[in-house]
């Protein structure tokens, strides 16, 4: 699934991102709204990590969506 796909499916969607990111809260899901630099942000933040690992890791979250 591409982030077009994603964004377009994002309330099914942030139901699998918050199964992965137990961090998440369903505000956060709520404000990213799709947006993938905010659902990347999001990710770094709740976990301390780069903005690299973040991107990955949403990036293959995305790969998986089907």
């Amino acid at each position: 699934m591409n982030w077009d796909q994603v964004k377009g499916n994002w309330t099914q969607v942030k139901g699998k991102a918050q199964q992965q990111w137990g961090k998440l809260t369903n505000d956060d899901l709520d404000v990213i709204e799709g947006s993938r630099e905010e659902f990347v942000g999001k990710v770094q933040e709740r976990y301390g990590i780069a903005k690299e690992e973040a991107e990955k890791q949403v990036d293959d979250f995305c790969r998986k969506c089907n």
